[in-house]
């Protein structure tokens, strides 16, 4: 058996179980690929996979046992490279960063620029996608660390821990009714067209929860991902925005929006770094993550991720 073996059949069974799409993602040929998942099956003695016909159909109950070595395999070979590049390299590498728009555009640039001047030799690479695609990027190794509100601390296999609190504001235009409102209610908010975040993003579930509990039908006329496209839509006229207050922070006083805050009406949000468990961590990471927040430390980190796995995600609290 060699490690070409064990990555196919983690790659075929992160792809669905569809061995042409198995063959892109590892740029080989799909035959190539049947062969040396057989090979693995012979060696081993058990089939890792049912088939019909020459397609896979299911991951059989000893294969579920493979797939978990090799989970674990991949996963120290991972961290042996990430061990040599350290020690070789010292202060250079890669760090690869999942998160989603808003934190990428408003929360990470000083963070980032930080670790640049401290670190110039490290190549920052980052990935943005729902709070699903960061927890999905940890998992397979395209990432090392993870930013998200929603999502994160509910997955196996990750440890969490809160970064900080922010709440949503909601944004109209200057000369809009509610700019003079110091603490709107959900009535005056549910009374205008709504423009704010996709159901996954930015904590709008607790929006959805609030208007629910309340037995109040927000009239939502737009959704989007981005901070930025649901300012323009106010400004041009069609509704009053919900954004994190992050998205506002450098909006010039006296501009053509106005913004109150509404944690009062929907409740404090928390954004979470993620680290995929197991996973060797090199010394510029937990420097990263220390630039994000006074509250994640290297010894916290370290001491989370030396925790005993369960069946639940380690989980940290403000």
């Amino acid at each position: 058996m060699n490690l070409h073996q064990f990555r196919f059949v983690q790659e075929a069974v992160r792809r669905d179980l569809n061995l042409t799409e198995t063959a892109k993602a590892l740029h080989t040929s799909q035959p190539g690929i049947s062969k040396g998942i057989l090979e693995l099956e012979e060696e081993l003695g058990v089939d890792i996979f049912a088939r019909h016909g020459k397609r896979l159909r299911r991951i059989t109950e000893p294969g579920q046992l493979v797939l978990q070595s090799v989970e674990i395999i991949m996963r120290e070979v991972a961290n042996l490279r990430r061990i040599g590049e350290e020690f070789s390299k010292q202060d250079a590498g890669t760090l690869s960063i999942a998160t989603t728009h808003s934190q990428a555009r408003y929360v990470l640039p000083e963070p980032v620029a930080q670790l640049r001047r401290r670190f110039p030799k490290v190549q920052l690479v980052m990935h943005q996608g729902t709070p699903g695609d960061v927890a999905r990027m940890l998992a397979d190794d395209v990432a090392e660390i993870g930013l998200a509100t929603e999502a994160l601390a509910d997955v196996p296999g990750l440890v969490t821990l809160p970064c900080y609190e922010w709440q949503h504001v909601l944004v109209v235009p200057a000369h809009h009714p509610l700019a003079s409102v110091d603490r709107p209610t959900l009535e005056q908010v549910a009374a205008e067209p709504l423009i704010t975040y996709h159901p996954t993003f930015s904590g709008r579930s607790r929006i959805d929860a609030a208007f629910a509990k309340a037995r109040i039908k927000p009239n939502v006329t737009l959704e989007a991902i981005d901070a930025d496209v649901i300012k323009t839509y106010v400004r041009l006229g069609m509704g009053v925005g919900l954004v994190a207050e992050m998205a506002v922070r450098d909006d010039p006083p006296g501009g053509d929006l106005a913004w109150r805050p509404v944690g009062h009406l929907f409740g404090p949000n928390t954004l979470r770094v993620a680290f995929k468990r197991g996973a060797y961590l090199r010394h510029f990471v937990f420097a990263f993550a220390e630039l994000l927040s006074e509250r994640l430390t290297r010894a916290l980190i370290e001491r989370a991720m030396a925790e005993r796995p369960g069946s639940h995600p380690t989980s940290y609290e403000l």
